[in-house]
């Protein structure tokens, strides 16, 4: 895979310091950005599909998006936490090309810079703990906002602190692709880049030179889902995404990511998150 392929941006959402005592409990976080937590003394669980983590002192801890996920806190617990919003556009998530470590532990530098991540990036707290009150778009919007007019100065120095502390969990991350047969691969690009579209399974067996037949075997084989199921997966994730960031109907998003059948989309949207997309959008707009 090319470098250049792993060069994101991400936009610094918040980033603060909380101090829980047996509140920080919620269920089913779903979000559209990352978050990574530092553990400066207690004890909690972040609970994910792919097991229980058990949070330890001196230790980061990295949610990608779009992980479904939960914290169980029965106890004294104060962390860091920051939370990144990833501008890809129409390439492949970092996330998605990489599997990262969940946890990792940290050194005297890692704190310093967190530190410093608050001392230049003021007022960028959480006001409150409830996914609910800041997984909707004014407040995802209003951070995006303030990022953006922050002092060119800090807003280098707010970049270069992300890619370090990323850069820790990169050491022990995996890259995905890395054994994908190529056609495969120049599919799954092709289809980030027209996620808009419609797309057409017979269009990317040609793009392999593949019957359709053999085409979606040799992507169930490589990827482990077929590519129908792919293609749903990311269109809803950037479903997702929009609701959280565009003001536009759901019809709209559904017609901007080649829907021609909104009651489909709501179904497959359904399906995938577990919640109508009408809800989960009042739901984040809470």
């Amino acid at each position: 895979m090319n470098r250049k392929e792993l060069k994101q941006d991400f936009i610094l959402l918040n980033v603060g310091y909380a101090n829980h005592n047996a509140d920080w409990n919620w269920k089913n976080i779903q979000s559209p950005f990352a978050r990574i937590h530092y553990v400066k003394n207690g004890n909690a669980k972040i609970i994910r599909q792919d097991g229980v983590y058990e949070l330890k002192k001196g230790h980061l801890y990295l949610t990608p998006s779009y992980t479904k996920h939960g914290y169980e806190c029965n106890d004294i617990l104060e962390l860091y936490y920051i939370h990144l919003y990833e501008d890809f556009g129409k390439n492949l998530s970092l996330f998605d090309m990489m599997d990262f470590p969940v946890e990792i532990k940290a050194d005297t530098l890692d704190i310093q810079l967190i530190e410093r991540l608050i001392n230049i990036n003021p007022e960028r707290e959480l006001k409150y703990y409830d996914p609910r009150s800041y997984d909707n778009s004014d407040t995802v919007a209003y951070n995006i906002a303030i990022q953006q007019k922050s002092p060119l100065a800090f807003e280098m120095e707010t970049h270069g602190i992300i890619n370090q502390l990323l850069s820790r969990f990169m050491v022990q991350a995996v890259y995905k692709n890395e054994n994908i047969e190529k056609r495969i691969l120049k599919c799954i690009y092709f289809i980030h880049k027209n996620i808009d579209q419609t797309i057409d399974i017979h269009d990317l067996a040609e793009i392999c030179c593949l019957t359709k037949d053999h085409f979606i075997r040799l992507f169930k084989k490589e990827m482990n889902c077929t590519p129908g199921k792919y293609i749903n997966q990311k269109k809803i994730e950037t479903a997702q995404l929009r609701i959280l960031i565009d003001d536009v109907s759901i019809k709209d998003i559904a017609y901007g990511l080649g829907f021609d059948n909104v009651s489909y989309f709501n179904r497959l949207f359904t399906k995938i998150t577990g919640e109508r997309p009408g809800k989960y959008k009042k739901k984040i707009l809470l």
